[in-house]
């Protein structure tokens, strides 16, 4: 193959970042359908014959024989290759001039023997008589971004490599690492990938879907039609290309596969004559020869699992289908209809352009989705002797009633409602009050999506303002909608740790006619009490969160609370910035040798960081722990909820200042403009407690909060306050 100008560059940059001394990381991100594969494995050819001693490993994720893939790639485009896969290596070892290509999950998975004990060489010991003679490796990571571990990395380490290249389309960021990216533009230019990614293009301003019956019926229709007009421009190219459309369902979706395979088998297109196939982890109808440009198969159902690496370049159409759930978008997925079939334009907007079919009106807000925690890693740090006897009361929970639990959100939702809403006993009046609200009514379900093209995947990540919205409505259905209503019910109940059908039950007292129950303050009928639940859910799913918080509703006593002894545990794991220019050990943190870049890390809010590095500064704190958020190891404190629910609270920090043990909640304070950035709706329920708690057992504690405006912590030992100029707030 003869490589483009740009793949040869990338090559020249890689062979250049294998030469630098004292870095180990290369990240290696090129779009998908660039040839990453192609560039990677012949750079790595030109590498060992220049290289004595030396081998590639080649680690890939799990699904999608991404190993096997990639070794027949250097196979065919790389002349004289020694490729080896994982069976090989189990047999003969490793060699110079290897390239040896492995799913490391088959490494990681606890069924795995490779690594285990046996009558015959362990895959562990081939590493070490690789050592042993002299060799040396090189590590590549392919798809960097999936699925990679601690485990993963410990596979890594197996290798003691000084060099790791971790390519990717879209790679987390290394600040550390040597980048060289392909660029993406021109990648087009050399007409590898296509012009335009058109997103539900001729897509009206509004649609009404109840002639088309349902969205995916509305969907696989305008893909059907665009795919007959791909057919056409390609028979007319005189190409063999036969266009294909990728069906991406999301997970827990056999019934949604079903009405699929329905619409297409209307068409003549099903899995029997071959013309539709299907690719999931436990079913794979019709897949050899999908991947050729003249293959027959029309359509193919997929899932994420088949994003993964796959190469069709046949592949022009996708249709997303969310069925409404909180699966999040990928740009993997748009890559793998943006391949040109025959690696170059043809002059014709229709061909050289790929088409996304969605409902879907999040795709573009997380479409990159890979955001960098830096260069953050962990260690595992022991307590200093001197603090392993310090012993303070930590609360526990005990169980409280279901029903109790029920009657009692029951109450506080109805009296938060009333109260933030202004409701009475005239449903005519609520529901203007709800309108005003920004609550919506009627009898069908709502929605939006949009519509536009753009030049580039990068230029999806903020494309929201060039492209057109597109509403919705699709006429409840009380029968075909029954599982939408249930999964926006059991969203609302999950964000106030209430049980299905206790949720269910609270929203029939409240708002449904069909249910007998006095001084409702909504009287919706079965196709509006549906609409309005799936329409409404993250406004229902705030307020009633909300009402489950507030300071002022409802408020009981803990009932019987367990405690027991709790000492600093004596190991822990701690989160650092290993590219921080801030090294060093902390002084009086309880753990040797905690990092001080531990306290400039993402993991920490501007409060804590400001808090940690004051605590390390002042002479009158001796000592400071950082506690857990979750688990029995760490101290908790028991509150209340407006449920009767008792819930664990885990403050931030246990000090000595001065002599006296002090409890300290950091929380997220007041910006530049004194608005607050407190983002925990419990906060004035769990300053009650800890307020209480610290009076029962004579210890000091409070609230801190960072205001930006001032650049100083404020303490409150009596309770928390939104208000900047409560006089509850000291400074600290």
């Amino acid at each position: 193959m003869n490589l483009k100008q740009f793949q040869l560059d990338a090559i020249a940059r890689l062979d250049e970042a294998m030469a630098t001394p004292g870095k180990r990381n290369i990240v290696f991100k090129s779009p998908t359908g660039s040839g990453k594969t192609i560039v990677l494995t012949r750079f790595m050819a030109e590498y060992m014959r220049n290289h004595a001693n030396t081998l590639f490993v080649w680690l890939t994720p799990g699904q999608g024989d991404l190993e096997e893939q990639s070794k027949a790639k250097m196979d065919r485009y790389c002349n004289n290759a020694s490729t080896k896969l994982l069976a090989d290596v189990m047999t003969s070892g490793f060699s110079a001039g290897d390239a040896v290509f492995i799913n490391w999950q088959k490494l990681t998975n606890k069924s795995n023997t490779a690594i285990k004990d046996s009558e015959r060489t362990n895959f562990l010991e081939w590493i070490e008589k690789a050592f042993n003679s002299g060799l040396e490796f090189k590590v590549v990571i392919d798809e960097s971004h999936h699925s990679f571990t601690e485990k993963t990395d410990t596979v890594v380490k197996w290798f003691k490599t000084d060099k790791i290249i971790r390519a990717s389309a879209t790679p987390n960021n290394d600040p550390r690492a040597i980048v060289i990216e392909v660029d993406e533009e021109d990648v087009i230019a050399e007409g590898l990938i296509k012009k335009r990614i058109c997103i539900n293009p001729g897509f009206p301003m509004q649609i009404d879907l109840a002639e088309e019956g349902d969205k995916t019926c509305y969907l696989l229709n305008e893909a059907y039609k665009k795919y007959e007009e791909l057919k056409q421009a390609f028979n007319a190219a005189g190409s063999v290309v036969r266009p294909l459309i990728l069906v991406q369902l999301p997970n827990n979706s056999d019934e949604l596969l079903k009405t699929v395979e329905k619409w297409f088998a209307v068409k003549g297109i099903d899995v029997d004559n071959g013309t539709f196939a299907v690719w999931l982890a436990n079913r794979k109808d019709n897949i050899d020869g999908l991947t050729n440009n003249d293959g027959q198969q029309v359509a193919v159902a997929i899932k994420q699992a088949v994003a993964t690496g796959w190469d069709c370049p046949r592949a022009h159409i996708l249709v997303k289908l969310r069925d409404n759930m909180d699966e999040r978008f990928e740009i993997q997925s748009i890559g793998r209809v943006r391949r040109m079939p025959e690696a170059r334009h043809y002059g014709n907007d229709l061909l050289d352009s790929c088409y996304l079919y969605t409902f879907d009106a999040k795709f573009t807000a997380g479409v990159l989705g890979h955001d960098s925690d830096g260069d953050l890693q962990e260690v595992k740090l022991f307590i200093k002797p001197e603090f392993k006897k310090i012993e303070l009361i930590s609360e526990q929970r005990t169980m409280v009633s279901e029903t109790q639990d029920v009657e009692y959100a029951f109450i506080s939702i109805k009296k938060y409602l009333k109260k933030r809403l202004g409701l009475t006993a005239d449903v005519a009046s609520n529901k203007v009050r709800f309108e005003s609200a920004k609550f919506t009514f009627g009898e069908i379900i709502l929605g939006s999506t949009l519509s536009g093209d753009v030049a580039t995947l990068g230029a999806l990540e903020n494309a929201n303002g060039q492209l057109n919205s597109v509403t919705y409505g699709l006429p409840v259905d009380t029968h075909e909608h029954g599982h939408l209503m249930r999964h926006s019910l059991a969203a609302v109940g999950k964000a106030i740790a209430l049980e299905y059908e206790d949720i269910r039950l609270i929203f029939g007292r409240l708002f449904n006619a069909s249910v007998a129950c006095k001084d409702k303050y909504l009287e919706l009928k079965p196709k509006e009490f549906y609409a309005f639940i799936i329409n409404n859910e993250k406004l229902l799913e705030e307020e009633f969160k909300q009402a489950i918080a507030d300071e002022l509703l409802l408020t009981t006593s803990k009932g019987n609370v367990s405690t027991k002894q709790f000492r600093f545990p004596h190991e822990y794991i701690c989160v650092y910035d290993a590219g921080s220019r801030r090294q060093g050990a902390s002084t009086k943190n309880v753990y040797e040798n905690y990092p001080l870049s531990a306290m400039t890390t993402k993991t920490r809010s501007k409060g804590e960081m400001k808090f940690e590095q004051w605590c390390e500064k002042h002479k009158e704190v001796e000592w400071v722990y950082r506690n857990g958020d979750k688990g029995d190891e760490y101290f908790s404190i028991v509150y209340v909820d407006n449920s009767g629910k008792q819930r664990l609270f885990f403050p931030d920090y246990i000090l000595n200042r001065e002599g006296e043990i002090w409890i300290v909640e950091v929380k997220g304070g007041w910006n530049t403009s004194g608005g607050s950035e407190n983002i925990d709706i419990y906060a004035p329920k769990k300053a009650v407690a800890l307020n209480a708690y610290c009076k029962k057992h004579k210890l000091r504690g409070g609230f801190v909060a960072y205001d930006a405006s001032e650049d100083i912590l404020l303490l409150s030992e009596s309770g928390y306050s939104e208000d900047l100029n409560n006089p509850c707030w000291k400074e600290w």
